[in-house]
């Protein structure tokens, strides 16, 4: 038995990175609440932007100081993009961490972490997975890395260039998560469009699509993260032809709308993004779109800004993202003239959030009095009876809830409901 205390921060392809990692104990994996309890506290982190990494660094001085003094002392090991950015700095600073792993180095885990216990190296089985969102869903990562060279990303330079997952690992990984009874799959990469282009494969993600389709259990399978510049016409169409179970759920990160930032960031799809929003929207009515924007990008004007406004409330997006432009050192961005003030970054982002908050409601609106398949993900922490669940168009851990009660009302159980109340992101339903 291995007792094991984890924290995973950042994106799903992390957690799915923990997942993989706490299959590395064997059948003995013992999860603790509190790192006092554990043999083994693993923090995986994020480091993709400045409040990024000070979470992730405060996590780990945090644990250092719980499992401080105890005898034995658990092994702190500590992992992810954090240390891929920062690993000799880390290591200067934070002594008390035992291993230190990066990105890179995943495959290395096992015998890494058996040195530090002493004991025996585990290798776990290709796929082999602890799942820790529970009974409802879990994600399948199909491809590390990015060839984008977006002028604010510190992704390229952490995770490395993009790395597709050979097609028959990721589908066997997928019937593997099935067997456990979720019924959804959330298929998640940098760039989801861009799978199999570094292995010389024409159309892999369409293929990739079919064969995990097909799938036994799987009842919804919602691809993240489309690049614009990927939704080509025929990818289009060919998702429409399939239908379900794969969603006709579109997460396409814009990042901006305006030309000139759109070429400032070097963004893959630099022209009018009304181009792929247009194009998903006449094949796909009832085409749930959501998109990530930032503001505050150097040299965005409030003339630029205006247009970014006009831009969502015409496009309409059922869910979106709003973030403030960070300035992180050895990106492109970093060597912008034209810098906004922090003060101009956090309105901008809160006016469209405004706006944005009286589209989803309307949007969501829409939809009550009518009945929807929901798939239950938990029991509500504070009100006993009732659980949360999403409907097809809520993306886990991304979208607004739907608050659900009723008989056969549990986790896992994917119910027929009435949508009886709107709120601004999330709905109320009843079986």
């Amino acid at each position: 038995m291995t007792h094991v205390y984890s924290i995973s921060l950042g994106c799903p392809k992390n957690r799915v990175d923990t997942e993989r990692m706490l299959s590395c104990f064997g059948p003995g994996l013992t999860p603790c609440e509190t790192p006092e309890e554990a043999e083994v506290v693993l923090i995986n982190t994020c480091g993709f932007i400045g409040p990024a990494v000070e979470e992730s660094v405060q996590a780990v001085l945090d644990a250092a100081q719980a499992i401080e003094g105890l005898e034995p002392r658990p092994v702190l090991a500590v992992t992810g993009c954090l240390v891929s950015r920062y690993q000799e700095d880390l290591a200067k600073e934070l002594p008390e961490v035992d291993v230190w792993l990066t990105t890179r180095e995943v495959e290395s885990w096992p015998a890494r972490v058996s040195e530090a216990l002493g004991r025996p190296v585990h290798n776990p089985a290709p796929g082999e997975r602890v799942l820790s969102t529970g009974p409802s869903y879990a994600y399948l990562k199909v491809a590390e890395g990015c060839d984008h060279a977006c002028a604010f990303c510190t992704i390229p330079s952490i995770r490395g260039p993009l790395s597709s997952r050979p097609m028959d690992q990721v589908v066997d990984e997928a019937q593997r998560m099935l067997n456990t009874g979720v019924s959804e799959l959330v298929l998640v990469a940098q760039d989801l469009t861009a799978y199999g282009r570094d292995l010389g494969e024409k159309d892999a993600l369409p293929r990739l699509l079919e064969r995990l389709s097909t799938l036994e259990g799987l009842k919804w399978l919602r691809p993240m993260y489309l690049y614009p510049a990927g939704l080509t016409p025929a990818l289009l169409d060919f998702i429409k032809d399939m239908g379900r179970p794969l969603l006709p759920y579109f997460d396409v990160p814009l990042q901006h709308t305006h030309q000139d930032i759109l070429s400032a960031m070097g963004r893959p799809f630099a022209r009018d993004p009304r181009i792929v929003i247009d194009r998903i929207r006449d094949r796909f009515p009832e085409a749930i779109l959501r998109t990530s924007l930032i503001v505050g990008y150097p040299g965005e004007t409030d003339e630029h800004f205006t247009a970014l406004k006009d831009f969502v409330r015409q496009a309409r997006f059922t869910h979106l993202g709003v973030f403030g432009y960070c300035d992180e050192e050895g990106t492109e961005s970093f060597k912008l003239p034209g810098k906004v003030e922090q003060q101009v970054i956090n309105e901008r982002r809160e006016e469209l959030m405004r706006i944005q908050s009286i589209i989803s409601e309307e949007m969501l609106m829409e939809f009550e009095g009518s009945t929807q398949e929901v798939l239950v993900d938990a029991p509500h922490e504070e009100w006993p009876g009732l659980h949360v669940g999403r409907c097809w168009f809520q993306a886990p851990e991304a979208d607004g809830v739907t608050y659900i009660s009723g008989p056969g009302v549990e986790p896992g159980a994917m119910v027929n409901a009435l949508i009886d109340e709107a709120k601004t992101y999330d709905l109320v339903a009843l079986t």
